[in-house]
């Protein structure tokens, strides 16, 4: 699908849709396009066993060279770098990672639901809010799809708080925030937080002066989630205290958010990872800048330690409860005038 420019404002061009589409406002045709799409994934969804990866039957021509396909088939979608173009389709896990301003899109954000491991009754001993899987799977698939409705350069206190309202929100695309959660989160009084924001086109800019905050979003996608408001408000709860790696309260922004991230991808036993390409693109960074947050994790001793695989570019990291056990070789633990 396209976006493209005319006198009146730029219009949707969607190969898939005869209808003609009427011009839209520059500051309203990102939303517009991810509502048109989202609409698409609902409507024309496949059953699991016919979905195959789109990318490899192009001669995996929309990225570079990797070590061939491979994985699960997700629904991914790639926007080109002046956001005028965007593909919504079908490819392999090893399609997805190696394609440039890709983003996978989470299973609850389409309808009719598909059945997934999460849908099954909780096993016994995960009553308790904030500590199962579901919880780090709904923050992690939320966390997927801000990747690619935010601009990559949108700040890690921005990210936060946008993760907050899209999980608290209601049918109605409204959330209000007490002043003690913003409190808790460090952002309270941070205007700028919601300016950046309502640039983006994402929220409409709240009263800050009362409480609690009233916010209304203008994201349409994140209006019509599964599972319920009760599920999400569970996760959003976990988001705050992201055990098992929690940074100290006053680690700014950019730490916790990494180490939410990281959580997000919680293994549960052993050494942990997930690709580089993932966990910079979910935080906002370049692979470097990555690097250099992880270093100052272990530091804080919110990670033991960590390694990046060059070859395929995963990244391994420990838990300091592990730090005793024999590492793997060459995990990098920073000097101490890091």
């Amino acid at each position: 699908m396209e976006l493209r420019p005319r006198a009146g404002g730029p219009r949707l061009v969607c190969p898939h849709c005869t209808a003609h589409t009427p011009s839209l406002k520059a500051s309203s045709a990102r939303a517009a396009a991810l509502a048109h799409l989202a609409c698409h994934a609902r409507a024309d969804t496949l059953p699991s066993h016919l979905r195959t990866c789109q990318c490899r039957e192009r001669g995996c021509s929309w990225h570079s060279r990797h070590r061939g396909c491979g994985g699960p088939v997700l629904l991914v979608l790639t926007r080109d770098r002046s956001g005028r173009s965007w593909r919504l389709a079908d490819t392999c896990a090893a399609c997805a990672a190696a394609t440039s301003h890709t983003a996978v899109v989470p299973d609850t954000l389409l309808g009719p639901r598909r059945l997934r491991p999460d849908d099954c009754p909780p096993a016994p001993g995960r009553d308790n809010p904030g500590t199962g899987r579901d919880e780090r799977v709904r923050v992690r698939e939320m966390l997927t799809y801000l990747a690619s409705a935010l601009p990559r350069f949108t700040s890690p206190a921005a990210r936060l708080l946008a993760l907050q309202c899209a999980l608290r929100a209601d049918a109605r695309g409204q959330v209000r925030l007490p002043a003690g959660l913003l409190r808790g989160m460090r952002l309270q009084g941070r205007q700028e937080l919601w300016q950046e924001l309502a640039q983006d086109r994402w929220l409409e800019m709240p009263v800050l002066k009362l409480a609690p905050v009233t916010v209304h979003l203008l994201d349409a996608t994140v209006l019509d989630q599964a599972p319920g408001r009760s599920a999400r408000r569970r996760a959003a709860h976990w988001a705050l205290h992201c055990a098992p790696l929690v940074p100290p309260a006053v680690a700014p922004p950019v730490l916790r958010l990494t180490a939410l991230v990281l959580a997000a991808h919680f293994s549960g036993h052993g050494s942990h990872g997930t690709d580089m390409d993932v966990l910079a693109r979910l935080c906002g960074h370049s692979p470097h800048q990555t690097g250099e947050i992880l270093d100052r994790l272990v530091a804080l001793r919110t990670l033991a330690a960590w390694h990046r695989d060059r070859e395929t570019d995963e990244v391994v990291w420990q838990l300091p409860m592990q730090h005793a056990r024999p590492r793997p070789a060459r995990l990098r633990i920073p000097s101490p005038d890091r």
